[in-house]
């Protein structure tokens, strides 16, 4: 249940937040990217905007150098990363993240794989969705598949966007 100071919190939290989307793959485009599509589609839904996409290879030093420009552009508060989180040896989203996170969110990956248990049981601990703060913006870093990219947008990242933006510039 939420405190009064929490509902006060989120009350004074923006309307919109302003987003980048980042897809990690070697094979998808802008027309095969289902899970950059469904990000943008959850976003502007609720009222933010999504300013900027890209898709990426699973390359460390080609997400770095897009994140890090990224997290330089002043008009985006928040990034939403999806693929390259498990456990393949390509999979190296998790890595270059978490060395340009200033702050971790360690809740965010705990209950992101609490609800993925709850979906797809005991594959849920292959995961390494995370979230944390880079140059005083949001950046979440989830799966790539549709099923994931849903979960983490309904049931984490737009009940708290707005309120983290809020906390982060208070």
């Amino acid at each position: 249940m939420a405190t009064p100071s929490h509902r006060a919190h989120k009350e004074q939290a923006p309307a919109a937040v302003i987003c980048g989307i980042v897809t990690v793959s070697d094979t998808r485009t802008p027309e095969t990217d289902k899970s950059g599509a469904l990000i943008r589609e959850q976003l502007i839904s609720h009222g933010h905007e999504a300013r900027a996409y890209h898709i990426v290879k699973d390359e460390p030093k080609e997400i770095r150098r897009l994140l890090e420009l990224l997290l330089a552009r002043a008009d985006l508060q928040a990034l939403i990363i999806n693929g390259g989180t498990g456990i393949a040896q390509r999979d190296v989203t998790f890595d270059v993240v978490t060395r340009l996170l200033q702050k971790e969110l360690p809740g965010f990956g705990e209950f992101f794989r609490h609800f993925s248990y709850e979906e797809i049981g005991s594959a849920a601990l292959m995961s390494r969705a995370t979230a944390g703060i880079a140059n005083n913006k949001v950046v979440f870093s989830v799966p790539g598949s549709s099923g994931a990219v849903e979960l983490a947008m309904k049931r984490l990242i737009l009940p708290e966007l707005s309120h983290l933006v809020y906390e982060l510039n208070k």
